[in-house]
């Protein structure tokens, strides 16, 4: 929406950034509370009060006005953060250990297959209806979500206990464990680094297609509904080759160097690209830099203590979220600096490159073994 929403709200289209930002902040303090909220009352039903929050926020931001954008955009963020601890503390249930980085993938894809649909969809409607009207949509898109999960709460919020505790102090549990283990902080400091070059690619790839490739709004939704569609595909992949044929540190290594290196290729990107060239592109930075997800969050629910898998996915989540916090507004300090899309892409691939050749020199190249 940035490009048509944004000159409305009296900002540039690149501003999206700290709406991103916003957005995020909201998901670090939504993550890292939700262990306590998932263990009281469920992981369904604190997924519905997600959804419901989201309803709100998009309702709120459909006003028009600019504070009330980013109210919303914090709003988003909290809706948005218990999603992963709550169906890691499904999956790891009901994962079989052999299959657990591909179960974590396939539920991954959901991320970059509604990226996809929004892609193609998001266009379409603020055509149609008006930003606004478009904001409207999507909200009660999540509503009637938050409605169909109703019939499978019993099931799934059955094992709740309503003695967890939610205090503040319990609210940093999950980010205090993952400080005090060394392979937890540094997995998750490498999800900071790789969150900040997938929000690099959501957040400004259809900005940078409009303003330095002359490309129509429904033509560069396009190009990133391909390169989302792509990164479902490879998140499946990946899991397959984290549990059959590498371990998944190792994985997460190459995925590091590969989503690195090609951010570093858009120094090489000119107006002259063939479509072609630009849509191949975008697939091949979504197969890296939005294909990780699945095989670093199985990494985690393996590597955390017994019982802890939605602080230990919560607290790595909150380290995520912070990548994806600070990247925007520096991305955006880069570009400004710059003047260039295609350099600014390049200096955020460098460490995205130095985490992946450090994962590979100590992983393990063998694939994981599950623990007897």
């Amino acid at each position: 929406m940035a490009p048509v929403a944004a000159p409305a709200l009296g900002v540039a289209p690149a501003a999206v950034g700290y709406f991103v930002m916003l957005v995020y902040v909201g998901s670090m303090i939504g993550t890292v509370t939700a262990g306590g909220w998932v263990g009281r009352f469920g992981p369904i039903l604190v997924s519905q009060a997600g959804l419901g929050l989201c309803f709100v926020a998009l309702a709120i931001g459909a006003t028009g006005a600019l504070p009330a954008v980013l109210c919303a955009a914090f709003l988003l963020g909290l809706g948005y953060g218990p999603a992963t601890p709550a169906s890691s503390a499904i999956l790891v249930r009901a994962a079989p250990p052999h299959m657990l980085a591909l179960t974590f993938s396939i539920k991954q894809t959901g991320v970059p297959l509604g990226t996809a649909i929004a892609g193609v969809a998001v266009p379409v409607l603020v055509l149609g209806f008006g930003w606004q009207g478009a904001a409207l949509v999507i909200g009660m898109a999540c509503a009637l979500c938050a409605a169909l999960l109703v019939p499978v709460r019993a099931r799934f919020d059955a094992e709740r206990n309503a003695a967890m505790p939610v205090s503040l102090r319990s609210a940093f549990a999950p980010v205090t464990l993952i400080m005090r283990d060394r392979t937890l902080l540094e997995l998750s400091v490498v999800s900071l680094i790789y969150g900040g070059m997938q929000i690099t690619l959501l957040a400004y790839l259809v900005t940078f297609l409009v303003e330095s490739f002359a490309l129509s709004l429904v033509l560069a939704g396009a190009v990133m509904a391909a390169s989302q569609v792509t990164s479902v595909l490879a998140r499946i992949a990946w899991g397959v080759f984290a549990d059959r044929f590498a371990s998944r540190r190792a994985t997460l290594g190459l995925l590091g160097i590969g989503m690195g290196t090609t951010a570093i290729c858009a120094l090489a990107a000119a107006p002259s690209w063939p479509l072609w060239a630009l849509f191949a592109y975008a697939m091949v930075y979504g197969a890296t830099a939005v294909g990780w997800n699945g095989v670093f969050l199985a990494e985690i629910a393996r590597r955390a203590p017994p019982g802890r898998v939605s602080d230990a996915t919560g607290g790595s989540a909150f380290f995520t979220f912070l990548g994806v916090v600070i990247t925007p507004p520096l991305f955006h300090a880069v570009l400004y600096a710059t003047s260039s899309y295609a350099l600014t892409y390049a200096l955020f691939g460098v460490p995205a490159l130095i985490a992946g050749l450090r994962l590979m020199a100590t992983a393990t190249i063998a694939r994981d073994v599950p623990h007897s």
